[in-house]
């Protein structure tokens, strides 16, 4: 599996909606309110074998109040 972490960036007003749908899909491993350019950070595992991106896109992109990402992808914990 591959640790992948997104920061999300929600339109005003919209960071708890944003939260509650991704926690009902339930494909994150960790979900925070976080302060600074984003609203939330998302930590999750990326089944073994599927495009990163693909699965963003299909899990994460289509939520409503999302308005922009930055994913950081994970090498090797230390």
């Amino acid at each position: 599996m591959t640790c992948v972490f997104v920061q999300i960036r929600c339109v005003p007003g919209t960071a708890y909606r944003v939260a509650d749908a991704i926690a009902l899909r339930e494909i994150h491993s960790e979900l925070y309110s976080t302060s600074g350019n984003f609203d939330l950070l998302l930590k999750l595992y990326i089944p073994e074998g599927q495009d990163v991106g693909k699965f963003i896109n299909e899990n994460l992109l289509d939520i409503d109040g999302i308005e922009r990402t930055l994913t950081t992808l994970t090498f090797k914990a230390f």
